[in-house]
């Protein structure tokens, strides 16, 4: 089933999402789910703060970017495979000089920014079947997972661009939070008067 997409202004996107375990309800069709709503919106990665749950799961299918003709054959080979299910996820460490890349979200249409990021990430993680992994990942991989990662933080992209920045597209955030934008998905925008 397509959900829809929580837009920037609602308060679930800013709190840290909790871990779970095997036994949280319907997991498996939430996971359908979100990759069924990430594919409709033409996303490469969605967490579930961003439909509303906040938990520490989160889904990545990175494989459009293996046809990046700009990258070396071996990060193509990562992102051939890197569709992945990721639960209570948790950053170890991050190392390698710092990159700029333009970034987007499906929460916050409409605006794409440059964002730094550390190139090389080391990461534990669960899958869907609650197996624990260690990985390091870096490039377009490492990047489309810290996005992500923020998600369950409580942090959104748009935190990370400068003061001058933040002024700048603070009209457009603002629209965003009421509605005031056209995404070619469901969104479900916050309405303070609901509570």
């Amino acid at each position: 089933m397509i959900l829809p997409i929580v837009a920037y202004g609602d308060p679930v996107l800013r709190k840290v999402g909790k871990e779970i375990d095997k036994d949280y309800p319907e997991l498996n069709t939430l996971i359908a789910n979100m990759w069924e709503t990430m594919e409709n919106a033409n996303g490469v990665g969605l967490a579930a703060p961003q439909i509303g749950k906040s938990i520490r799961l989160f889904v990545i299918d990175a494989t459009p970017f293996a046809e990046d003709e700009d990258l070396e054959e071996a990060e193509k080979d990562v992102l051939k495979n890197f569709r992945k299910v990721f639960i209570n996820a948790k950053i170890e460490s991050e190392e390698g000089d710092e990159w700029a890349f333009e970034e987007g979200c499906l929460s916050i249409p409409e605006i794409r920014e440059e964002i730094w990021r550390n190139e090389t990430i080391h990461v534990t993680y669960q899958d869907e079947n609650f197996e624990t992994h260690k990985a390091t990942y870096s490039g377009l991989a490492a990047r489309v997972f810290q996005h992500e990662y923020d998600h369950i933080e409580g942090v959104l992209f748009t935190d990370k661009v400068s003061s001058l920045k933040k002024r700048l597209l603070k009209k457009k955030l603002e629209n965003i939070s009421k509605g005031k934008i056209r995404a070619d998905y469901r969104m479900r925008h916050f309405n303070a008067k609901r509570k």
